[in-house]
């Protein structure tokens, strides 16, 4: 069975995104082991610098870092990632399982996106899509697309 861990930057508040993470949550419990480790943003003023931006980023990057377990496949959500289809997410976890990568790491940024180091070093980067999204409901994508490829390759009949 797959482990799972989603380091996610910020707390969802809002209660439909908290309810349809939930239900995609409880569905992926047949499939795999889920863990969601919810770190703070970093917290910036209003209209802030560059330099500020980017000293934030890498202080979260570096909070996250030390959350990656050892052991795990690492997998950065940036717009700069790969872009695939359902059907090749599905092949994607269905290789890192074959390859013996049973533990995977999805790290969702912040508002202000991922540290470059943080991407460069992580094990694969991945785009959800090439809009800007909120990295709330981003979570909750990333919840509905790993449910679907899990049922999908266990060949259940959720993918239309």
């Amino acid at each position: 069975m797959l482990n799972i861990k989603l380091i996610c930057l910020g707390k969802m508040k809002e209660q439909y995104l908290i309810e349809a993470f939930s239900e995609y949550s409880k569905r992926m419990s047949a499939y795999c082991k889920l863990e969601v480790d919810e770190l703070p943003e970093e917290r910036l003023p209003p209209g802030p610098s560059a330099a500020q931006v980017s000293a934030a980023l890498s202080r979260e990057g570096a909070a996250i870092s030390r959350r990656i377990p050892p052991g795990y496949f690492s997998i950065a959500l940036c717009i700069e990632g790969r872009a695939c289809s359902s059907e090749q997410f599905a092949a994607f976890l269905a290789d890192c399982s074959n390859r013996g990568a049973s533990r995977l790491c999805f790290i969702i940024g912040s508002s202000n996106g991922l540290d470059e180091a943080l991407k460069t070093s992580a094990d694969e980067r991945l785009s959800l899509s090439q809009m800007t999204l909120p990295h709330h409901l981003a979570r909750v994508m990333l919840a509905e697309q790993l449910y679907r490829a899990l049922s999908l390759n266990a060949g259940g009949k959720y993918h239309k």
